[in-house]
């Protein structure tokens, strides 16, 4: 559509710099017929538009005070406009109703709280994270003050009920104190079940907790997230201002990140709401808190497990070891977030740090000692067996080995040993000899066993190959002085 200015420099190039059409238009990249056009125009008129009828034109006011009177339908408005002879499409008006339709916003109150009266609670949820080999899902607890605003973060791989209260605790510990009432979503870990015009049924572990460390709990309405708009505005700063542009290799340091976040940014700035620095509003918030629980709640979750055959339980796919001779035996197991341990009747059997990696086989090296060591002494004897077998005086035997030497066992063995290299009749033979030395020991029976063993070389005929050898022989001149008696001469 040409435009007043574009029609203004359209007859200035003609005019006073006598360009023509083809030239003025490659000059501003138009049609050299529109061009034309304009210049035999001796004033700008702008194009008329007419406006468009629609068969809904006659209808319109009736379908405006329909609207009005009651948020009808766009089928129940095609309905009744039938009855008044409309004969055009159900798209046609549907495609009007949601064009002129007021948006109905619900009212709500905003909500005021007093210093230390309460603290608002969610999760926050943003992609996955590299965990050891594999790949988790991130999360992040979100509580604040409602009064000052000031907030705590922690990010974790999981949103179980370990973690839940893990990061209550730690939030309480980051405040200094605990507030009246903590406000939570109708979140499982919190809240179990709502029925209308009932009181919510609140997790009883979560329940015990909070009357551990002294704060009421307050669940949210069903859809109602505007009640707990602080916290929820706190998880969406959360993730514009700290995770945006966030490079996140690993999980390791990710907590450590944020804890500088939350020091130096978080609860340093001018909130958009308060005004005010919330570092500076914990001030007021703080004489009104409770001290934290003198001892800390035992947060571990507890379940039922039985070890299988190869003394592993199972957690989040990886294993986890416990002693050996409880193979097969059922266990109590404790979860927490940075470890688990393992229980048979109230006795402590494994204590293991929790891996969040996955198909891991956590062992400790003690745990399969004593499978190794009943293995052992069954080879032991099957040794012992077969040294029995070698002789039937091999009992005996062993018990002279017994009082001669400080580890017979060990004597067995090379004895066995010795029967696979020579015979077992050999080495029963060789037995019943020590018997006869009084030699009671593998060596002896090696000894015996080499000289029976050992073939002996009979003497050789001298042969001389030329007889006139015998002839060279030199033979001295025996001394017969020595035969003399004395006094003999």
């Amino acid at each position: 559509m040409m435009d007043y200015e574009t029609y203004c420099k359209i007859k200035k190039l003609h005019d006073q710099e006598g360009l023509s059409c083809t030239q003025i238009a490659d000059e501003i990249a138009l049609d050299p017929r529109t061009v034309r056009k304009w210049i035999q125009q001796e004033r700008y008129r702008p194009r008329q538009s007419t406006p468009k009828t629609s068969i809904l034109d006659p209808f319109k006011p009736e379908i405006n005070r329909m609207l009005e009177k009651h948020n009808y339908t766009a089928t129940q408005v095609y309905q009744q406009l039938q009855e008044l002879n409309y004969d055009g499409s159900y798209n046609t008006i549907k495609r009007y109703v949601r064009k002129i339709r007021p948006k109905r916003s619900e009212p709500y109150l905003k909500l005021s709280f007093a210093p230390g009266e309460c603290a608002q609670v969610d999760w926050g949820s943003f992609g996955s994270v590299n965990v050891g080999n594999t790949r988790r899902r991130l999360s992040f607890f979100v509580m604040v003050l409602c009064y000052s605003r000031f907030m705590y973060v922690e990010f974790t791989v999981s949103q179980t009920m370990e973690h839940w209260l893990s990061c209550h605790q730690h939030a309480f510990e980051f405040f200094g104190g605990v507030p009246a009432r903590v406000m939570v979503d109708n979140l499982k870990s919190a809240v179990l079940k709502r029925i209308v015009g009932q009181d919510p049924v609140f997790n009883r572990k979560y329940l015990d907790f909070s009357r551990h460390c002294g704060f009421d709990i307050s669940a949210c309405n069903v859809r109602k997230g505007n009640e707990k708009g602080i916290v929820e505005s706190g998880v969406g700063y959360v993730k514009k201002n700290f995770l945006n542009g966030l490079d996140i290799q690993d999980f390791s340091h990710l907590n450590t990140a944020c804890r500088n976040w939350l020091g130096n940014i978080a609860n340093a700035r001018i909130h958009g709401e308060t005004k005010k620095i919330p570092a500076e509003m914990l001030t007021q918030d703080l004489p009104h808190l409770q001290a934290l629980a003198i001892h800390p709640y035992d947060i571990g979750t507890v379940s039922q497990v039985r070890a299988s055959s190869q003394f592993r339980v199972a957690l989040d796919s990886n294993r986890y070891s416990v002693p050996a001779e409880y193979a097969g035996a059922a266990l109590t197991m404790k979860i927490y977030p940075d470890r688990i341990c393992l229980y048979h009747e109230d006795k402590l059997l494994a204590r293991h740090i929790r891996c969040y990696d996955r198909n891991k086989d956590i062992e400790n090296p003690d745990h399969p000692k004593a499978l190794l060591a009943k293995r052992r002494k069954a080879k032991t004897q099957m040794i012992y067996k077969r040294f029995l077998s070698l002789s039937p005086r091999a009992h005996e035997y062993y018990e002279a080995l017994a009082e001669k030497r400080f580890n017979p066992a060990a004597h067995i063995h090379r004895i066995v040993a010795l029967s696979e290299i020579y015979t077992c009749e050999a080495v029963e033979r060789a037995m019943d000899d020590a018997f006869v030395f009084r030699a009671f020991s593998a060596e002896y029976i090696a000894n015996i066993l080499e000289q029976k063993n050992r073939v002996e070389e009979k003497t050789g005929v001298l042969h001389l190959t030329r007889a006139s050898d015998l002839l060279d022989l030199d033979i001295a001149k025996p001394d017969m002085s020595l035969y003399r008696t004395p006094g003999e001469e």
